[in-house]
């Protein structure tokens, strides 16, 4: 069996998936100030009375590195950034404790200067001074060459808790993205740490030690170990068990867009052909534009129970949530309330729901009947226009899925998959808006929680070969090795995939249904005069996005248990 968890910013969902189907399935309330008691809770819900024998992993999205970046709530961390001639790493700056220092290596990986180790010895001593426990160590071309940071983690030692050193981070050429994901996953790795321990020890205690895994923003998973050395990747996961929980529903011949809608927020994405949309570059959250893979979404402050204010004679719905709708309980009106109104939802008190739209109406200076009505139109209305606007975004640049980049395609969705738990409501007033089919998907108010459990194990693998050097590598493996003079691209391809293959068995992948794929294979000659003195070769290769073998969306049974 599977345990499948997604953490909302109202509920936490939680699943049991076996080979009967949805077994069993739960909803928590979100304590935003205590995630971990909160995702602890639906774990020892859902596995109540379960011989833990039968539970063969758990697949866990958490908002809470998300969280705490989108509030500065992460601690302090210290960077140490060379970078040499060129570009000014200044500009890049990620906080006061930001330092950069002597050192460089060119784009084929020689050194030009090398680093000046007693100025590294007193940045780390200003650092320790400061109470720094996380440090991240970034050098310009450390994917063609990662000697400089290894030299300086070396020297930094074990005088701090964790020292994150950029090649291993991220494995593509991106300097300032590079230095914003190595700040990242500085910041949040303490309390990803804390929230693992919990939940390892939480479990040990119950006689549970079913393999753990975290979703990853490109909607596939990892083993919970191996994201301690790379906490940034649960960033966004959220948005990514949305996409895939609606994949096995999507159309196969024409995109379709995806809504989330939730209590807090809605999370909008777009499948082609059934196919995730990819961010080529990666999240960019806040102010930090990383390398982080991800699938291509969006999250607005618009749910059922956004807060519904009149300013100036118009509704303002959201973005901030003060509570359950009133029909619930809550202290203010709501979407929710005007669909209890309205009679298109069930549950929820209807005097209440009556109170909360009569106050809207006084301030409006109208009826309860068109309150209602132009409150719920205007929710479907906004979340509409803000999908609206992504798919202009999206067309304004290159299509990229998951599989591959779609030249000159132009994004015109025919279809809108709805889930979350107001779904079906907001279903009726969006296809009356839209001239979409709207459709809602099975099992819509743990279709999150469904597609966390079933997503495969997933990585990349970025290989360089310098054949004129005679070396090659791939940074985030911590691999490096000799080639001869007459390596070619297949030769780095094939090099690619034998590491891809072993990556993704290391973090849990099923060895005996691996998706593996080349999605960029280039080489370049190197010329000095008029003769080819060698060639530069990069491949990247991905274990594709999708959901683990054996799930029959039809059934909705999990045919092989044994799948991951």
């Amino acid at each position: 069996m599977i345990i499948g968890l997604d953490v909302g910013g109202t509920h936490t969902d939680v699943v049991l998936l076996g080979q009967e189907g949805l077994a069993r399935q739960i909803k928590v309330p979100t304590n935003p100030s205590d995630l971990f008691g909160t995702v602890l809770t639906g774990l020892e819900k859902i596995t109540e009375g379960i011989d833990p024998a039968r539970i063969s992993r758990a697949v866990l999205s958490t908002t809470l590195a998300t969280n705490r970046i989108v509030q500065g709530r992460i601690p302090e961390v210290g960077m140490i950034v060379s970078a040499g001639p060129g570009m000014d790493p200044e500009l890049f700056r990620t906080g006061p404790h930001y330092h950069t220092v002597t050192g460089a290596i060119d784009h084929r990986g020689r050194q030009i200067t090398p680093i000046d180790e007693d100025q590294v010895l007193k940045v780390a001593d200003s650092l320790k001074e400061n109470g720094i426990r996380y440090v991240g160590v970034v050098s310009k071309f450390s994917v063609r060459n990662p000697a400089h940071e290894v030299a300086i983690g070396g020297l930094l030692g074990d005088r701090f808790e964790k020292v994150f050193l950029g090649h291993r981070i991220a494995g593509q050429l991106n300097f300032p993205r590079r230095i914003a994901t190595t700040f990242l996953n500085a910041s949040v790795y303490p309390v990803h740490k804390d929230f693992f321990e919990a939940v390892v020890n939480s479990l040990a205690k119950k006689g549970l030690g079913m393999p753990i895994r975290i979703l990853k923003p490109d909607g596939g998973n990892m083993r919970f170990d191996a994201s301690i050395d790379h906490p940034a990747q649960t960033i966004l996961s959220g948005p990514a068990a949305s996409v895939m929980g609606s994949v096995a529903f999507a159309p196969k011949d024409e995109a379709c867009l995806v809504l989330d809608i939730g209590g807090t927020t809605t999370d909008m994405a777009v499948l082609v052909n059934g196919v995730p949309l990819l961010d080529p570059m990666g999240i960019s959250i806040g102010e930090h534009k990383t390398l982080i893979r991800s699938l291509e979404t969006v999250s607005i402050g618009v749910g059922g129970d956004s807060a519904v204010r009149v300013v100036d004679g118009n509704i303002h719905i959201g973005p901030d949530r003060l509570g359950m709708a009133m029909a619930y309980g809550g202290p203010v009106p709501t979407p929710t309330d005007a669909i209890v109104f309205l009679g298109i939802g069930d549950g929820g008190d209807a005097e209440k729901a009556r109170e909360a739209i009569q106050s809207v109406a006084l301030s409006l200076g109208t009826d309860p009947q068109d309150a209602a009505n132009r409150i719920f139109e205007q929710a479907c209305r906004t979340i509409l226009d803000e999908a609206g606007a992504m798919i202009e975004r999206i067309n304004a640049k290159p299509v990229y899925t998951v599989h591959e980049l779609w030249e000159g395609y132009r994004l015109q969705p025919r279809q809108i998959l709805v889930l979350g738990g107001p779904a079906p409501w907001f279903a009726a007033g969006l296809a009356r808006l839209s001239e979409c089919r709207v459709t809602v998907v099975p099992r819509w108010t743990v279709a999150n929680a469904i597609g966390a459990g079933l997503a495969r194990t997933t990585c990349e693998v970025t290989f360089f070969a310098d054949t004129e050097r005679e070396v090659a590598t791939a940074p985030e493996e911590n691999f490096t090795t000799v080639i001869p003079s007459t390596y070619t691209k297949d030769d780095a391809i094939g090099a690619t995939l034998d590491l891809l293959r072993r990556k993704a068995i290391a973090r849990g992948a099923n060895p005996e249904h691996l998706e593996l794929e080349v999605i960029e294979a280039m080489s370049f000659n190197m010329v000095r005069g008029f003769y080819t003195t060698g060639r530069n070769i990069r491949v990247t290769a991905q274990v594709k996005p999708g959901l683990i073998h054996g799930y029959d969306p039809i059934a909705e049974k999990i045919l092989d248990s044994s799948s991951t």
